[in-house]
């Protein structure tokens, strides 16, 4: 499974998501949206953070770890 964290390089909330991310076992790569305008243009991204998974897009805020176990089944 592929997922990538989509993210402004000044998002706060980084360091929690991926402590969360961590805690329920799931591997990730970060990459910005300043790098990506193409990504950003076709799922018409306006906040971080971004997840996609697989390269679908399955988050558009930070979810909370109650969304992250039901997601990734833990």
């Amino acid at each position: 499974m592929d997922v990538q964290l989509l993210v402004t390089q000044t998002d706060f909330c980084i360091p929690n998501l991926e402590c969360e991310l961590k805690n329920v076992g799931v591997n990730y790569h970060i990459d910005y949206v300043e790098m990506h305008p193409e990504l950003v243009n076709e799922y018409n991204i306006k906040h971080s953070p971004n997840i996609f998974v697989d390269g679908k897009l399955v988050f558009r805020h930070q979810p909370t770890m109650h969304e992250l176990q039901d997601f990734f089944g833990n």
